[in-house]
């Protein structure tokens, strides 16, 4: 079995450390630049503030879409759960970072 390693994302202008198998990397580097995309498109609207609430509805708006796809996209769907969760918990090991405003 492969050993996971380090793989740092940026999301927001922000490092995040995350424990990855090699093989997923580019799968886990592409799904941090989906969210940092989704998250700065939020924080763009103006409507947003803070980080961790343009998260939230970052995270939302993905589950949504997620929801939305049909049935035979089901493996599709069960990679990027997988990578959200080890973005949450990234996000988690963090320190909370104070809302701007």
């Amino acid at each position: 079995m492969t050993q996971p390693f380090t793989v740092t994302v940026q999301i927001l202008d922000k490092d995040y450390h995350i424990s990855c198998p090699p093989a997923q990397r580019a799968n886990l580097e592409q799904a941090a630049r989906y969210l940092d995309g989704k998250m700065r498109e939020i924080r763009l609207s103006g409507k947003v503030i803070g980080a961790e609430r343009i998260a939230v509805l970052a995270a939302l708006n993905i589950s949504h879409d997620l929801l939305q796809r049909p049935a035979s996209a089901e493996p599709a769907g069960e990679q990027v759960r997988e990578l959200l969760a080890k973005i949450d918990s990234a996000l988690l090991e963090s320190p909370t970072e104070s809302q701007q405003g």
